[in-house]
This record gives C-alpha cells, structure tokens and sequence, in this order.
C-alpha cells in the first residue's frame, strides 16, 4: 500500500505518502511495519510450527503441476506472518502422515528478528521541491512489503515523470504465480507515460529511435534493491511499447490525452499486449516460457498519478487507495479513493451480469467469485478468463512441455460459454487536493482484511505528526494503542 506525502507550498496541501503489505505510505519512518509489531508482542507471529516447514505452495510462477483451487484466490489471503501458521488440524494430518513427527515445536521469534522481518523491504524517497521543472506536491513516500508466501506475488513501483509532470505510485497484487504482477510492475507506468506525452514529443522519441540517437528517459525509477526488471524480456516489452506510441502517432488528433484517459487506455493497451505476446510467441525459448507464465497468472493494480493538487486514482481488482484528511480539531478521517471489483460492490456485479447471456445470470457470479473460481472481477492477464477455448487449447498444446503438463493451464472454467469475462480496464477516481488531506495509502487486500480504513489512518495519521491518542485500536484481533505501536 502506499501514502504519498505532499509538500506544503502556498498553494498546495501536504500529502504525504507510506506502506506496509505492498503498501506506500508516506512522510513517516517505519509506521507500516510498525503496525504488525503488536502481534508479534503477543507470540501471534512468533509460533511458527515446525509443520509449517512442510507446506510449499506451489506456484503457476514455477509452472508446476498443481490444483486450481490454490492458484486463483479462492481463499481470502491475508498478507500477514501469521499465514505461515498451519491451522491444528492440518498439523494433525501432518502428523498422521509423518509419524516421526510427535509434537510440533515452537520457534518464538525475538523483536530485534521480527523488526529485521518487517523491515526487510522497506524503501523511503524523499522527493527534491524542485525538479529542475516543477514544484512536487510530493514530500516523499515509504513502501513495504510482507510476503504471505514465497516467491511474493505482489510488487510495488513508484516512479517521476520527466517528459511531463507528476509523480505514479502503485500496488500490484498477484495471483496464480508471480509473473503478470512482475510484468505490469515493471511496464505500465511507461504506457501511462507514454499516454500523457503530447504528440510531437512522440514524434521526436521515434525520430530518435529510427537514427539511433540515445533517447531521453521518460521515468525516474525509485525501487528497493530486492526490486528487479527483467532484462531479458527488456527488448519484447521495449518494441511492443514502441508499436503502441507508433498507434499514437498514427491516430493523434493534435490534442493530449487528459489524466484519465490516459490512465485508462494505458491499463487496458498493456493488458492487450500481455495477451498478444503470449499467443504469437517468441523464439527464444526462455521469453517464450515468460510470456505464458506472464498471460496464465494474474494482477490486480491500484495506481495513483499526483500532479500539483490534481490527483487521480485508477483501480483494476480489489486493492485500495485511501485518503488521510486531518480535521481541524486534529482528528483523523479517511476518505476511500477506489472502488472494489468483486461481489460486495453491487455495481460490478450487475456490470459484470449485463455483459453475458441472461442465461448465464446465475453462473457467470457463483459464491461470490467471478464463475466460482476467482475473487477480482477485473484483472492484468488471467487468459483463461478472457481467451476462447479454442485459442487457449491452441496456445497450450504448442507451447513448451513445461506448459503443456501443467493442469492448471489446461484446466477450463466451468459454465464458460461467453468469453471474455475479465477486463483490465480500470475505475479512475479524481480527488482535487486540499489543505487537510495529509497522506496517501494504497496497499493491496491483504492490509485492508487485517485492518479498519480507519484504523491505519489514525496509525499513520499520529505517527506522523507525533500526537499519539490512548483510546486503543484492534490489530490483528489485540487492542493496542497508537502510542504502544510507536513505541514499537
């Protein structure tokens, strides 16, 4: 998740920015991390059973053989330690199973090795007022991230906009393997970037690129160490990028697209491409490989772009942007900033409904998942959602044997009758900053099924300006203080 910290001008609110869970929060040191320490105190993360030692989850991002039912969020998952904990009776099987296990033994973790834990993938920026342009509304941001597997299938990005203006945060949350949430991590602020140029700019970059002349960078990257691109796919992702800003060229009407637009055609021409390279291949075995784990798995993406006081949110999936307003008797309000894609939004439902057959009224949203099988109703990849079944026999039975043996891949939805039933295109949502609005949070489900909205705000809201009220909060199911967590 992630705040995003303002800079107070006299024109412009604070707002600043901080994570935890994929979250980037902001103008605070450590709070997200922070607000897991509670549970570690009362031993709820420090009983790792020795069980737990046993169960590896496998992955699509591995493309090994593995049940369906693990590989698309039937489960809610929730993005904590405490998910390494394997429920009694699943240790009792472990055990039925395993007769030289007796009694599971207890690995207490001490807080310097928890702190060690949740500060592993800390990353803080804080953002220069003056770029040499414009003046950021951006103090800073903070981002973390807490696996709830391994490899995490979630990823992070922040980014500066240097053709244009403004900065893009984002969370992205994937399922059925690692691939599409590393693929659209590392690719989509370029076609939101690319979006927002005006069309001579794109003409002067193809120019470029025609003549070999080195081309001016569109971003400034602000990633952790641990966050990697892939240098193998650089050059597939770099010529579909290319064909997409040639399309703009083509079809530019003189005019730049605003915000919204932009942030729209990028998510949905991304997701576009992610198909497009998976069905058409590559030659290069590895990159081959990449682009079908990348297409078969998928990723939900909550993506903030903030420009002065203009603010802009577009969410695909269920992770969520939230907004820290700070009242003037210093209390702390939040206000949401995205819409969930699944089936407590009433709306989607009834979106999702209108697009297939009455026939499939009753199929299409089955135990409150998209066809039974998935929890988001909008997505990055997830072909087996989109795709015929025709296409999707064709592209498994001439891919690698690695794909071919996989039952997941091969597995059809039930009642699929009227593809395609996912889209990635996203809800956009524009805030016009003011004074009071403070941070920004976006973080992906798994805070938000751990946490009240309105608990991180005031976590976040108090440690950031050192006011720290006593009437207790519920994390993680133990009543405890923001001054308590602070002290963490």
């Amino acid at each position: 998740g992630s705040p995003c910290g303002a800079r107070r001008t006299a024109a412009r609110p604070q707002v600043p920015v901080r994570s935890s869970t994929p979250t980037l929060l902001s103008d605070a040191m450590s709070a997200p991390a922070q607000l897991l320490f509670p549970l570690i105190r009362n031993c709820e993360l420090g009983r790792i059973c020795s069980a737990a030692c046993y169960c590896h989850r496998r992955h699509l991002c591995c493309l090994s053989t593995h049940s369906s039912q693990n590989s698309l969020r039937y489960v809610p998952q929730i993005r904590t330690l405490a998910t390494v904990c394997r429920p009694k009776e699943n240790i009792k099987q472990l055990i039925q199973i395993r007769k030289y296990v007796t009694t599971p033994q207890r690995c207490y973790l001490t807080p310097p090795q928890v702190n060690s834990i949740l500060k592993a993938n800390e990353y803080s920026f804080k953002v220069p007022e003056f770029d040499g342009k414009n003046v950021s509304s951006v103090l800073g941001f903070d981002s973390n991230q807490l696996p709830a597997n391994a490899p995490i299938e979630d990823r992070r990005s922040a980014a500066t906009c240097l053709q244009t203006r403004g900065m893009l945060l984002g969370v992205f949350d994937g399922h059925a393997g690692c691939a599409c949430a590393q693929a659209v991590s590392e690719r989509l602020f370029y076609y939101i970037a690319v979006s927002l140029l005006p069309p001579d700019t794109l003409i002067e970059i193809e120019n470029a690129v025609e003549s070999g002349r080195a081309l001016l960078p569109i971003l400034q990257w602000h990633k952790h160490p641990n966050d990697y691109f892939s240098k193998e796919a650089s050059k597939l992702y770099f010529n579909s990028l290319r064909t997409y800003w040639q399309e703009l060229i083509d079809l530019h009407s003189g005019e730049t697209m605003d915000v919204k637009e932009a942030l729209i055609n990028a998510f949905k021409r991304l997701d576009n491409d992610l198909s497009l390279e998976a069905q058409v291949g590559d030659p290069n075995s590895f990159l081959n490989y990449w682009v079908l784990r990348v297409a078969f798995s998928g990723a939900t993406a909550c993506v903030a772009h903030v420009d002065g006081v203009d603010l802009h949110v577009a969410n695909t999936g269920d992770s969520r942007a939230l907004l820290g307003v700070q009242e003037e008797d210093g209390s702390w309000s939040a206000v949401t900033l995205s819409n969930d894609h699944n089936a407590q939004n009433e709306s989607e439902v009834k979106r999702l409904k209108s697009e297939h057959p009455k026939s499939e009224e009753k199929s299409v949203v089955k135990q409150d998942r998209l066809l039974g099988l998935l929890m988001p109703f909008r997505a990055f990849g997830d072909v087996k959602f989109k795709w015929s079944i025709d296409l999707q026999k064709r592209v498994v039975e001439s891919g690698p044997d690695q794909l071919n043996d996989n039952e997941y891949t091969k597995f059809v939805p039930p009642n699929y009758h009227s593809p395609p039933y996912l889209t990635a295109e996203p809800e956009v949502i524009y805030h016009k900053l003011r004074p009071k609005d403070k941070f920004l949070v976006l973080a992906t489900d798994g805070l938000w099924e751990t946490m009240h909205r309105q608990d991180v705000v005031k976590i976040v809201g108090e440690y950031l300006t050192g006011v720290h009220h006593q009437q207790p909060l519920s994390v993680g199911g133990y009543k405890v203080t923001p001054a308590q967590i602070g002290r963490a």
